[in-house]
């Protein structure tokens, strides 16, 4: 197989490690904090995970390692969207257990959680592993969005396990697929199965993060990566001058990747989801609002501009919402085959005018035929609208324009209108990691197996502060039933990890509140460049502008 020279060069990066976790493995002793308890509903999770809930937080430091020596076998999935750094989290657990014991083994589930179930696996060893270190993607193994989460599952990877003297498993995946870990381990506690379970934070939409989790590793090489693209787009509309440029960025259910991006290239518009469904703003509104920035921008002959667009922003729109729920209501059961039937976009549209409010209606009227269509295009599973497939940067372009020739028909906009179409989502999933991420994610395998070694389950491995030299990061783990509430999921109260979602009173959107509507206005673009692998440390080794903010940097 042949490699680039830049993977070629980053197969020889070392990446950095936590300093307490190099003093070497028989230098690494545990210090136990204090129990802990769920973010909320405490008496229900309790009650779901009686022999994991409630345990302390952990650190390690250095002293002498007093864990139990045995032979571990190890297994570990990748479990959902892909984030760089994946790889490394498998070569910081491969390097620690292995020296801790060269006798020790790590079995690779492939193709996500199905591979545990389907004891589907392949064996790594050191001339296999070696091919992957510091590049992106989760070809190493391959991942899947399979759940854990029945009793048949959960018996069948206990026998797997057993098959293969397998005595921990360690999943890398996101909310959910920590949640599934979580009860995975519960089942395994539950029944002596001798086999624990330990997570790994991961997900670029960053919205796996809370007081003890700064980041969840792919955030940073993936906004990275898409503030580079958005970057290059400032650069060549302020070179133009013509094009008012509407980008789709990753991040359904939270804005970070919005935001970060926002922070880094100071553009025009940056929607922020969970301020327009603080402020219940309409589609109308924030049709407006992009106008007036267009409105002031030409007046001062700029008929140019960027605006990002976080991918979920329309299900945080309340109007919308409620549209999206008459709309899976409108074809539920033999409704949508009916719809279906019919022959022409024309009739269809009749029967939706029929099914809907008149509120709904209206909502649905000043949307452009193409997003009107895209609402019936092939549903989820569930029967419910893929919001994920709505071209959400043409709804507001086109909204925006016909705001733009009410006033011009009006006499109050004299200037142009035109606009160019993007979305930014698979290209930061795989990317070349960060020096962060690289580290990172080592750092959080490497951890894996500490607390692996030292007989904890059901916890997350963490690595914090984060925004200070790797030396200086400290390396532990935290119970996940820490970080989960009840949630009401297809008609089920569930134990979930709660999201994060872009706090409107953290220091991140503060700083970018206080500097928008200069912004808006002004040309004031920043052009962050590619990601950076060798050279000083203040140019390869930075973070991102979201968690320098949060810890005051």
């Amino acid at each position: 197989m042949k490699i680039s020279p830049l993977q070629t060069e980053r197969l020889k990066y070392a990446p950095k490690l936590p300093g307490m976790l190099r003093h070497g493995i028989s230098e690494i002793c545990v210090k136990e904090g204090e129990a802990t308890q769920s973010v909320a509903d405490q008496e229900k999770i309790q009650a779901l995970f009686p022999n994991t809930y409630g345990k302390k937080e952990i650190t390690f430091e250095k002293g002498a390692n007093t864990s139990a020596a045995k032979k571990q076998v190890v297994g570990v999935i990748l479990s959902g969207g892909q984030a760089p750094g994946g790889h490394n989290v498998v070569c910081g657990l491969y390097d620690a257990l292995k020296a801790t014991n060269s006798e020790n083994v790590l079995y690779g589930f492939k193709n996500g959680p199905s591979g545990l179930i389907d004891d589907d696996y392949l064996i790594f060893d050191d001339e296999y592993i070696d091919q992957f270190r510091n590049t992106g993607g989760f070809d190493i193994i391959g991942s899947g969005r399979t759940k854990l989460e029945t009793e048949e599952q959960f018996k069948v990877a206990a026998e797997v396990c057993k098959k293969h003297g397998i005595t921990a498993i360690v999943i890398i995946g996101g909310d959910d697929s920590n949640t599934n870990a979580a009860v995975l381990a519960e089942y395994f506690a539950a029944h002596e199965t001798g086999v624990q379970v330990i997570g790994c934070p991961k997900t670029i939409d960053g919205d796996l993060k809370n007081e003890d989790i700064e980041c969840s590793f792919g955030f940073d090489t993936a906004t990275k990566t898409y503030s580079e693209l958005v970057g290059n787009i400032e650069r060549d509309a302020n070179s133009a001058k013509k094009y008012w440029h509407f980008i789709k960025v990753m991040g359904r259910s939270a804005s970070h990747v919005a935001l970060e991006a926002a922070l880094e290239t100071q553009p025009n518009i940056c929607l922020i989801s969970e301020e327009v469904a603080a402020k219940k703003m309409s589609l109308s509104q924030i049709a407006d609002y992009i106008a007036d920035a267009v409105e002031k921008r030409a007046a001062r002959g700029m008929n140019f501009g960027v605006a990002i667009i976080p991918e979920g922003v329309v299900e945080f729109v309340p109007e919308f919402s409620v549209l999206i729920g008459e709309i899976n209501e409108l074809l539920a059961g033999a409704k949508a085959e009916e719809f279906n039937k019919l022959p022409a976009w024309k009739d269809k549209y009749a029967f939706i005018e029929k099914g809907l409010t008149k509120e709904s209606m209206a909502v649905f009227a000043i949307l452009p035929e193409s997003i009107q269509q895209q609402l019936f295009l092939e549903r989820d599973p569930h029967g419910n609208v893929q919001v994920s497939l709505i071209e959400s940067e043409k709804l507001f372009s086109a909204l925006v324009k016909a705001k733009l020739d009410e006033r011009k028909k009006a006499g109050t906009y004299k200037g142009k209108f035109s606009a160019q179409h993007h979305f930014f989502g698979y290209e930061g999933r795989c990317a070349f990691p960060s020096n962060f991420d690289a580290d990172y994610c080592y750092s959080l395998g490497y951890n894996a197996f500490m607390l692996i070694q030292y007989g904890y389950t059901g916890y997350l491995s963490k690595i914090s502060n984060l925004s200070r030299p790797a030396d200086e990061w400290i390396a532990g783990g935290m119970p996940i039933t820490k970080m989960m509430n009840m949630e009401r999921r297809h008609g089920e109260d569930k134990p979930v990890i709660r999201k994060a979602l872009v706090e409107l009173d953290g220091k991140p959107f503060k700083y970018f509140e206080a500097h928008r509507e200069t912004w808006a206005v002004e040309t004031a673009y920043t052009y962050p460049g590619a990601i950076q692998y060798y050279g000083p440390a203040s140019v390869c080794d930075i973070t991102t502008r979201t968690l320098a903010l949060e810890k005051g940097e």
